[in-house]
């Protein structure tokens, strides 16, 4: 089973080679994807939203699904099932090298860490702003997109790091929610 989910990965993958793939897209794609290495745009805009009251629970939300895809996709999940990259793959099944417009990634391919980081903090936002929510989804879906074109992720790497992205979003947004009544009701009780 796991084999023909592979195959149907790569024919999805080496389609986007054969059909997307110019050196305008080749230049785009590289830029998006490093947008999310180590959830650095996320991060940085999670930051941002920290020093306005009225933003502060959306960027602590952030903060903490990304902790949470940190701990438990690429800490746990990514290392059980370790599954190795599309071009690991077929190096080692055919011999044919593919060469990669990136640098090499040295962890487990399943579930992706991109993805998984731009969908947890876009969600996250989505959830507070729909209005800055949806360009904030499109910017995940491109990263997780980009993955697949630089050939590092199969198409169920990027649909279970949406899925755990979605996951960590909501499970974050619920912890917030959680402590601020918390606090909220101590305020009140103390008044």
């Amino acid at each position: 089973m796991f084999e023909f989910i592979t195959k149907i990965d790569l024919s999805i993958l080496y389609w986007i080679q054969d059909f997307l793939a110019n050196d305008v897209m080749d230049a785009l794609m590289v830029f998006i994807t490093t947008l999310g290495d180590g959830g650095i745009l996320w991060i940085a805009i999670a930051v941002v939203l920290l020093f306005f009251k009225k933003t502060r629970k959306c960027g602590i939300a952030m903060g903490i699904a990304l902790v949470l895809g940190l701990i438990f996709g690429n800490g746990i999940i990514k290392n059980v099932v370790g599954r190795i990259r599309p071009f690991q793959y077929v190096l080692e099944h055919s011999g044919e090298v593919i060469n990669l417009l990136i640098e090499k990634p040295g962890e487990y391919s399943f579930p992706s860490g991109h993805t998984q980081s731009s969908f947890a903090a876009a969600t996250v936002i989505f959830i507070n702003n729909k209005k800055w929510g949806i360009p904030a989804l499109i910017m995940a879906a491109l990263i997780g997109f980009s993955r697949l074109y630089v050939f590092v992720h199969y198409p169920t790497d990027i649909l279970a790091g949406a899925f755990f992205g979605v996951v960590w979003a909501i499970s974050a947004v619920w912890i917030v929610k959680i402590i601020s009544e918390k606090i909220a009701a101590k305020k009140q009780a103390s008044k």
